[in-house]
């Protein structure tokens, strides 16, 4: 899943327009201009009295960062834009479910990225990717 999530982002105009091909999963790899960084949060297997659906529900959280709140935002945007109610290969849904503004703490505040945080919940079944 997290694989054919990333593609989803760095697929979409809007999204690469903004953050190039900064799009990573656990850390960012460039973090020369506006860049994303993708969490799995929960993954867990759909389940009926008779075993598993097939279908996994989860929730991905994206990190979008940028030196400027308004860059931060607009970049939010631009991957709720490409997400939310996507449908299609194995993604039976995903949903923007929720989103924090905050900023990066540390010693030097006016050197810290500003960061826009957005929750995702995902119904993914792999043999349909």
């Amino acid at each position: 899943m997290e694989e054919a999530f990333r593609a989803l982002l760095k697929a979409d105009a809007g999204v690469t327009a903004l953050a190039g091909a900064r799009i990573d999963f656990g850390a960012a790899s460039d973090t020369s201009g506006p860049y994303l960084v993708l969490w799995t949060i929960g993954d867990g297997a759909g389940r009926t009295l008779t075993g598993s659906d097939g279908l996994s529900r989860g929730r991905v959280q994206v990190d979008c960062y940028a030196v400027s709140y308004a860059a931060a935002k607009r970049l939010s945007r631009a991957v709720r834009a490409a997400l939310d109610t996507h449908r299609g290969g194995g993604f039976r849904a995903i949903f923007h479910d929720a989103t924090r503004d905050t900023r990066e703490g540390g010693n030097n505040e006016a050197e810290l990225p500003f960061r826009i945080s957005l929750d995702f919940l995902t119904y993914w079944r792999a043999d349909h990717a």
